[in-house]
């Protein structure tokens, strides 16, 4: 096995990096909605110059007690720029390198938003949001923290400017990851410290009975208590008012599910190469090549959670593993294997399950829009779509196809066409030219053609998916809060089976899913959503809450408030198990699964699930209310009030878009 250890000679090395500078301390308040301090650069390093113009970095040395995420800004000329960090190594000093672009320059395109706004670095990563500008009279830096989850304080005890990337570095003995992928740095009591106390865990859950009775589920996962025509493949129908799936024996259907299932339980290990000093011990070498298992690009990686797995099963780990697998979702009420989750799932035969389309031409220097005027398009997508729907064609499993994920486009509308007209000579670029010269050139002409060349790409890919695979829904693409979406996007949807949207958020708001009933009076999915907390080391998640236990009153909470609306008829909470605790491929690494690395499930979130598996058919039908039970102190990940050290007013609450700020 591989072990790092950490060089006595860097060690001493680390002592003194930073040494004679004063150490600057931010005791952030949980009573207060938002807490933070400002310090004067001069008091932290006399010699930063005030304007930053030629530096590509800025590097923090600081040192942070929770993993919860918090607001990094400066003061200029031109007001104050600010962006999001959150800490891989919560309790150890560090130092992170934040391009000087982030502060200046709106993000770069990208196909969807979180590729638009999250950037992994090695000890921690980075989110876009607030204002960007000038670096010029820079005087003061801040640090700000919503509604701080216990006693968090943050410690800064050096600033400095580089003009190339100086690397990240982990500033401590003691490893942060230990040799099952938990934290080392973080304590809580469900920690585990042996193979042995491990091996109990895995003995008990085991142990534990399984079955689906408590939810009256049919071969499918429909609801026995009524049954209408099948077909042999899933369906949508509006039965007295309502939306709801029918499955292929003609069972009324709700798609209860999780993203991302597998009969892994995460823990990858992101350029372990590029950060000396992290890990404990690393997974032998040729684990992955042992489990026949690789990248995408076929490679073997390092992986706590696959470890773990072959620690719990051995080399005959993959019918055991999918098993446990199938075991957990019948005990859990869930009977849908939902979107980005693996194919060794997916393929069983056991569960109703959602895919996602690749290869659909959406383009990511043209955020996530598609360039329909080259005259191979047509061919192109053709020849992707046939050979992905051709693995599933009469297969009675698959609900129905995704085409994309949150278009980074959407509401920028006017920057798009800038980049088209700007950028390198394409089809599409001839044909905006030519749609402006004939319709004039104006905010409200750039906006049509980008709404009209989406409306051609939709029809385009509907026609060319149901020519391959008629019996399977098209499911659309997973936007954001429809209220935000623009009447035009929107009611180009109406090609879809069912409209699919992405909402974070303490729960899914009745006109949000009202202007969808009004507008094209689709069945709805929501596609991603979830809650969760600091306690094992992970940030937060999008929304945050103060505790295990408060995750699954948010999850109840939501989901039964959801399920309530006549056209909600699918979830897919994400996700199944934790990010990579040292960050997935874009850096986010939250506590938002339903089993952690060491293959063993969250059990306040695993039983909230359970409960409301139970109601939702009467939930839906509109003879049970949902769960009234809201969790404390829920926040969310959008742009925090403008707010140093305070409350929100009393005029303003929880109850509307205040606590999605």
């Amino acid at each position: 096995m591989r072990r790092i250890l950490f060089p006595l000679l860097f060690s001493a090395a680390l002592v003194l990096y930073g040494c004679g500078r004063d150490v600057h301390t931010v005791h952030f308040d949980g009573s207060l909605e938002v807490s933070g301090e400002k310090f004067a650069l001069k008091d932290i390093n006399p010699d930063l110059p005030e304007n930053w113009d030629g530096y590509g970095f800025v590097v923090l040395e600081y040192r942070i007690n929770t993993a919860q995420r918090f607001q990094v800004g400066f003061t200029t000329d031109n007001g104050y720029n600010e962006l999001r960090v959150m800490c891989y190594v919560p309790n150890a000093w560090n130092r992170i390198a934040i391009p000087m672009e982030y502060f200046t320059l709106p993000p770069a395109p990208a196909a969807d938003l979180a590729a638009t706004n999250n950037h992994a670095r090695y000890t921690g990563w980075i989110n876009l949001g607030g204002r960007r500008g000038p670096m010029h009279g820079v005087d003061s830096v801040g640090f700000r923290m919503r509604r701080a989850i216990g006693d968090a304080v943050l410690e800064i005890r050096d600033i400095t400017l580089s003009k190339d990337d100086p690397g990240d570095a982990y500033l401590c003995r003691k490893p942060a990851v230990d040799k099952f992928g938990q934290s080392n740095l973080v304590d809580y009591p469900e920690k585990v410290h042996s193979l042995e106390e491990l091996e109990a865990c895995w003995r008990a859950e085991e142990a534990e009975p399984a079955g689906t009775g408590a939810c009256n589920y049919s071969k499918y996962g429909g609801y026995r208590q009524k049954q209408v025509e099948g077909t042999g493949y899933f369906r949508t129908g509006k039965i007295d008012g309502r939306w709801w799936f029918i499955d292929p024996e003609g069972y009324l259907f709700l798609s209860v599910g999780v993203d991302c299932v597998d009969i892994s339980c995460g823990g990858s290990i992101r350029a372990y190469d590029k950060r000396p000093g992290m890990f404990a011990e690393l997974p032998p070498a040729d684990l992955a090549s042992k489990m026949g298992l690789t990248d995408r690009h076929g490679d073997s990686g390092a992986s706590f959670g696959l470890w773990n797995l072959y620690r719990r099963y051995g080399e005959d780990y993959r019918e055991k593993a999918l098993d446990m697998v199938i075991r957990r979702m019948d005990r859990w009420g869930l009977n849908t294997i939902a979107n980005w989750s693996s194919d060794i799932v997916k393929d069983s035969g056991r569960k109703a399950f959602l895919h996602q389309l690749y290869g659909m031409g959406l383009s990511p220097e043209l955020m996530g829009l598609c360039d329909i005027y080259a005259p191979d398009i047509r061919e192109k997508l053709e020849e992707s779509i046939s050979r992905q729907t051709g693995k599933y064609v009469g297969n009675p499993w698959l609900i129905g196809y995704f085409i994309g994920n949150e278009p980074a486009w959407i509401n920028q509308e006017e920057r798009l066409c800038s980049l088209i007209l700007e950028g390198e000579e394409r089809p599409v670029k001839t044909a905006l030219e030519k749609y402006l010269k004939e319709n004039g050139d104006s905010p409200d002409s750039r906006k049509e053609f980008i709404y009209k060349t989406f409306r051609e790409y939709l029809v385009l890919t509907d026609d060319i998916i149901r020519k391959y695979d008629p019996d399977h829904l098209n499911l659309g693409i997973r936007f954001g809060d429809p209220l935000t979406l623009p009447d035009e996007v929107l009611s180009a949807c109406d090609v879809f089976d069912v409209f699919s949207f992405n909402c974070y958020d303490l729960l899914p708001r009745t006109e949000m899913m009202d202007k969808v009933k009004d507008l094209i009076d689709r069945p709805l999915i929501i596609g991603e959503y979830h809650f969760g907390t600091v306690d094992r080391g992970y940030a937060q998640s999008l929304w945050q809450v103060e505790s295990q236990e408060q995750r699954g009153v948010a999850y109840r909470y939501y989901t039964e408030h959801a399920y309530a609306h006549p056209s909600l008829i699918g979830t897919g909470y994400f996700q199944w198990a934790d990010q990579d605790i040292s960050g997935r491929f874009d850096g986010e690494n939250y506590n938002c699964g339903l089993v952690d690395v060491t293959d063993r499930p969250y059990k306040e979130q695993v039983e909230a699930m359970a409960e409301t598996a139970k109601v939702l058919y009467d939930i839906h039908s509109g003879t049970a209310l949902p769960y009234s039970r809201m969790p404390r102190n829920c926040r969310g990940h959008g742009a925090i009030p403008d707010l140093w050290n305070a409350s929100l007013p009393d005029s303003l609450s929880l109850e509307g878009s205040v606590y999605n700020m």
